[in-house]
């Protein structure tokens, strides 16, 4: 061969593999979308990002963060509009499982349990992310529900940590003729009123039943029928009728609300274990605070070592463009070493096994697990646990009974009605 023509051919070949290697190494963007804007939220996020880049030079996560509510309507635009990202969050229970049923959730039952990936995770964590039986989201953090409530105050007034439902709201009672506003609440979003509603209903309501009804599997003359529904629907009424609850709950936010109690202007608020955080450098620090789980009833036919809580996690998009590298991050995500880090970061309890520790998290916060790892089980935050329909009736209905404009038993026949319609669309 003339050297013109070697030169020729070796050039054409450095070209070639400078082709294959560019591809093999060429530069993949995915999509992620979480619910966690706040600065010390976002920090950890950014900071996990940006070591996962560093560690896949080839991968780039394009990251997006919407707060709490708005971000139940974003994923349903995406969802609607096909432009699913590649990794997303996703609340446990029905909320994920819609994902699953529709298509939009990928099935990572292999890639988890075919490797060392599960034994990241507790198998009660991965359950509420499950649909028949399949895996389709890994979990992020572990959270329960508790009535905080301000130490100095209570002991002001002589108030022990009350251990039934009765004496909790004597406890409000007695609080209230002392010129104290027991609780604050807002609920201008009311998920808020739906923790409370929930953790009533797990108490109040045989949990097969509950569960049954939450499934729309209960037959179609049963379901939302047992009387604890409307007793738990009572009891919260009460509360508020009662003048437990500051004014005006339904123009309040949760925020504002729970700056109200940090201020130490209200001696409790239910709060969430990934709260505690909220409160350091408050007034409320500074006068001393503790917690109980809401309290249950000797006669309740529901479980009353139930605590009001859930996994949150993340899925990814069945259709992505990228799963393998989607996984990839998911895994690094939800690794020891960013486990401890989201902890110490963020003030949240990671689903990580081992993350949580002394050295990672604040004795309330251990103390809290503690509790969540003793209860009997958790009664899946209800706006996500409950079908998508029946839950926007629900969630309307405790602000018309907080407004006096519906009673517990209009809500719940409303409820009834609007499974019964979503089992019929199902074909069920």
């Amino acid at each position: 061969m003339k050297p013109r023509k070697i030169a020729s051919a070796l050039l054409i070949s450095g070209f070639s593999l400078m082709a294959l290697s560019a591809q093999a190494f060429a530069e993949v963007t995915i999509s992620f979308l979480h619910k966690w804007p706040e600065p010390q939220n976002l920090a950890y996020f950014e900071q996990a990002v940006k070591a996962f880049e560093a560690s896949h030079p080839n991968i780039k996560v394009k990251m997006e963060a919407v707060a709490d509510e708005p971000y139940k309507d974003k994923i349903r635009v995406l969802m609607a509009s096909d432009q699913v990202p590649d990794v997303y969050f996703s609340w446990s229970g029905e909320f994920g499982k819609k994902f699953a049923r529709g298509g939009r959730a990928l099935d990572i039952t292999d890639a988890v349990y075919g490797s060392d990936w599960t034994a990241v995770f507790s198998e009660a964590s991965m359950g509420p992310f499950k649909y028949k039986d399949k895996l389709y989201g890994v979990p992020i953090n572990v959270d329960s529900k508790y009535m905080l409530y301000n130490k100095k105050i209570f002991a002001d007034n002589g108030i022990a940590e009350p251990k039934t439902f009765a004496e909790f709201v004597a406890a409000c009672q007695k609080l209230k003729d002392a010129g104290v506003t027991p609780i604050a609440f807002g609920n201008q979003y009311p998920w808020a009123a739906a923790h409370y509603i929930g953790d009533l209903f797990g108490k109040l309501v045989p949990n097969a039943t509950r569960l049954a009804d939450y499934e729309l599997s209960s037959p179609a003359d049963t379901i939302y029928t047992d009387p604890g529904y409307v007793e738990g629907l009572t009891k919260f009424k009460e509360l508020n009728d009662s003048g437990y609850f500051n004014r005006g709950s339904n123009a309040l936010s949760h925020e504002i609300a729970r700056g109200s109690f940090s201020a130490g202007r209200t001696a409790m608020m239910y709060l969430e274990l990934v709260e505690f955080g909220q409160l350091k450098g408050t007034k409320l620090e500074q006068d001393g605070w503790d917690f109980f789980a809401l309290p249950g009833f000797p006669d309740g036919k529901g479980d009353q070592g139930l605590l009001t809580g859930a996994p949150d996690g993340f899925m990814v998009s069945a259709k992505s463009g990228h799963p393998k590298e989607a996984l990839e991050f998911l895994k690094f995500l939800t690794s020891p070493e960013q486990g401890a880090d989201y902890v110490k970061m963020t003030g949240m309890t990671s689903a990580v096994i081992g993350s949580v520790t002394k050295d990672t998290a604040d004795a309330a916060t251990l103390k809290g697990l503690d509790v969540l790892n003793k209860a009997s089980g958790l009664a899946l935050w209800i706006d996500t646990d409950m079908d998508a329909r029946s839950t926007e009736v629900l969630l309307a209905g405790s602000q018309a009974i907080l407004n006096g404009t519906e009673t517990p038993e209009q809500v719940m026949a409303k409820v009834r009605e609007t499974a019964l319609a979503v089992k019929k669309d199902r074909g069920e």
